[in-house]
């Protein structure tokens, strides 16, 4: 009787003829899944600990009204965080949106107040500047930054001159509106949850949105394709304008006023809020949820400092430094999940 070789052996053991363990291939899935689940979860993670830390140190926060407190300008924020996202849905970046969002404020208070045709149409010509603004950037090529920063000292001047001094008045239909108060949960955390679950869906779910974000992940494909880029781009920062009007709408009805730097921080906010949520600056990775969870935590990072007895003054460092611990935390999944062969 012959006996088997060692080719034959081989092949019985390993009949896939990979050289690798049987298991080998699975366990290695399963990590990349692992890795992959982690990442996409780690948003919601960084707010669940955040709000188990306030609640521990503040017991009375888990309340309704404690809620309805800490989460006063979580609206505003969140849409400003959208309007950022859009942006950087096609690898640009908005350095005026925080200006813009004052301007709007600023006309809310006035104009919208005072003559709401004129208001209306203002607001109107908003969304159309940004609209042109996308058409620039896109047909001469110009670096986003640059002209975004340019437009922020415009949109700034424009808010002086329409209200040098803090002032002005939310009309009272916007008052009511934004202070509604829901029986069971306070009525931001129900914005924000809806705002999440529609710009998802259109964003991540329909055909569209899946076009607008492949312009930011291979513009070439969907150029092939026969989509025009122009168009995109157009769509994208109407889009991010509109969610700024709504931003500043919310703002100075929750402020009653307005005044031309109300809105400034929300520019590093919002993209901060991006950022914390899984986006990424190039190829078109984003998370409307993960946006919106990132607002919320940024919002609620200050109330954890103010419980803790840290200065405002070093509130925004603190914020830095939160905002650093959870990229960190971010990084090493990424690097475990490209160490997976």
């Amino acid at each position: 009787m012959n006996m088997p070789t060692r080719i034959e052996e081989a092949a019985v053991a390993d009949p896939s003829g990979s050289g690798a363990p049987p298991l080998a291939a699975p366990t290695r899935a399963s990590a990349v899944n692992r890795a992959r689940w982690l990442r996409s979860a780690l948003p919601a993670l960084s707010l669940v600990v955040l709000l188990g830390t306030i609640f521990i140190l503040q017991p009375r926060a888990m309340s309704y009204m404690g809620m309805n407190l800490m989460l006063n300008l979580a609206v505003p924020i969140a849409l400003a965080t959208i309007a950022q996202m859009l942006i950087i849905t096609v690898n640009d970046l908005d350095l005026s949106l925080g200006s813009y969002i004052s301007f709007v404020a600023c006309v809310a208070a006035t104009l919208l107040n005072d003559h709401p045709v004129l208001g209306v149409l203002a607001l109107l010509g908003c969304v159309l500047v940004y609209a042109l603004l996308g058409a620039l950037i896109h047909t001469r090529r110009l670096p986003s930054i640059v002209v975004t920063l340019g437009m922020s000292f415009i949109w700034t001047g424009a808010a002086v001159l329409l209200l040098p001094a803090p002032g002005g008045s939310a009309p009272q239909w916007l008052q009511t509106l934004v202070r509604i108060k829901p029986p069971l949960l306070p009525f931001a955390i129900i914005v924000c949850i809806a705002l999440a679950l529609l710009v998802h869906l259109f964003l991540m779910r329909s055909t569209l949105g899946v076009v607008l974000r492949g312009a930011g992940g291979n513009p070439l494909a969907i150029a092939k394709a026969g989509w025009s880029l122009l168009r995109i781009k157009v769509t994208l920062y109407a889009m991010a304008g509109g969610f700024g009007v709504l931003s500043g709408l919310f703002l100075v009805g929750l402020t009653t006023s307005a005044d031309a730097s109300v809105a400034l921080r929300y520019t590093l906010l919002s993209i901060a809020g991006v950022i914390l949520g899984g986006g990424e600056f190039v190829g078109g990775r984003v998370s409307p949820i993960g946006a919106v969870l990132g607002a919320l935590t940024l919002v609620l990072a200050g109330s954890l400092l103010s419980f803790i007895r840290i200065s405002p003054d070093w509130q925004i460092g603190a914020q830095g430094a939160i905002l650093i611990l959870v990229l960190a935390l971010r990084a090493a999944v990424n690097r475990m999940e490209a160490r997976q062969p």
